[in-house]
């Protein structure tokens, strides 16, 4: 595993249109677009996590998504060779794109943004980052939220019907704050966190016929 948050964090404005590296913290580069009175990204605010995994997973909240602001992105391929994708080509879909399971490592993004009040844009910020805090459990480690939202039905509810709110496997715990994420109590492991997975999606299809896909990336060996 890379990390690319340098030098890949950097951040260039021309007129509407930003150019960031997929290093960039996805919660700096929201901060840092509305500094400049540029709208598109309110809901990116808090969301864990760098830019280039924002595309790959088409990360988004509060009716935003990645998708929404993206003209093109500069990619490398297994053999090293550098490259431009247009949007359309990224074929963009809830949680997903064609960077997934690939050999891609995303370098950089042009999105494209629209100009707005800055007083209106830190305001859905702040009422986003309100509505984050009362909802989610940010004072624990964890992944966000771990299931893709079935059609038809909402995770936490689902979990929280089947008493495993506050369930743990060792160290790992279906959050008590909202059951649609699993924190880190002080010494959870990838095998506890993945067995805790397991069981509530065992249970869930079994109470309710519903086959629960995470949204987490899992990389390496189970």
């Amino acid at each position: 595993m890379i990390k690319i948050d340098h030098p890949f964090g950097y951040l260039e404005f021309s007129g509407n249109q930003v150019k960031a590296g997929a290093g960039l913290s996805l919660s700096e580069l929201s901060r840092r677009v509305a500094e400049r009175g540029l709208s598109g990204l309110e809901f990116a605010i808090g969301i864990p996590g760098s830019l280039g995994g924002a595309l790959v997973m088409n990360a988004g909240a509060y009716d935003g998504e990645m998708k929404d602001v993206v003209t093109y992105v500069r990619v490398m391929d297994g053999k090293g060779r550098c490259f431009t994708l247009l949007a359309d080509q990224l074929e963009f879909s809830y949680r997903h794109s064609i960077l997934q399971g690939s050999d891609l490592i995303v370098l950089e993004a042009t999105l494209e943004l629209t100009p707005g009040n800055l007083g209106e844009i830190q305001a859905r910020m702040d009422d986003f980052t309100r509505r984050r805090e009362s909802r989610q459990p940010l004072n624990l480690p964890s992944a966000g939220s771990v299931f893709r939202r079935p059609t038809g039905h909402f995770v936490g509810p689902m979990i929280e019907e089947l008493g495993l709110k506050g369930f743990r496997v060792n160290q790992a715990q279906v959050s008590e704050l909202h059951a649609g994420f699993i924190v880190n109590r002080g010494q959870a492991t990838a095998k506890d966190v993945l067995a805790l997975i397991k069981i509530i999606q065992e249970q869930v299809k079994e109470r309710f016929g519903v086959e629960l896909v995470p949204e987490i990336t899992i990389i390496g060996e189970e």
